[in-house]
């Protein structure tokens, strides 16, 4: 299992509203569908959580082992140097998705203020991403060096 580098985290955390964090899926008919999210966090060193609303076709798609890659963009990194070109890295993993108790309210409980604002009542549920591979856009796996 891949590590998400704590080096990262605070940035990934800190993206919304400057900076984008895409999460793409596979759609039925194959083709890769990429959302940007502003719910998605990092949840633990191997985890991000993000809160669905179920309002499009990624919520119709998602399922318990569905495969997910996050993209995380920030050109500042490349010019400091903990990203290599375009500033970025990618992230793949599973979904756990998380429908009701404590992990649930966690998960809605770490979010940003702006996203709990567009579910107050909660009607959406978490997904626990599981990482299993973190890499620059060259394919060179993310290290905390």
């Amino acid at each position: 299992m891949a590590k998400i580098p704590d080096n990262l985290r605070k940035h990934i955390n800190g993206a919304y509203p400057d900076h984008t964090v895409m999460v793409g899926s596979v759609l039925p008919n194959g083709f890769a569908q990429f959302t940007p999210r502003g719910s998605i966090y990092v949840y633990d060193g191997d985890h991000f959580a993000m809160w669905e609303r179920g309002l499009g076709t990624t919520n119709e798609n998602l399922k318990d082992g569905s495969k997910l890659t996050i993209v995380y963009r920030n050109m500042a990194l490349r010019e400091s140097g903990l990203l290599p070109r375009g500033g970025i890295a990618r992230f793949f993993g599973t979904a756990e998705l998380i429908k009701d108790g404590p992990r649930r309210q966690a998960i809605y409980n770490g979010i940003i203020k702006h996203e709990q604002a567009r579910d107050p009542d909660m009607k959406g549920f978490g997904v626990l991403i599981r990482v299993e591979k973190a890499e620059h856009i060259t394919g060179e796996p993310l290290t905390d060096g």
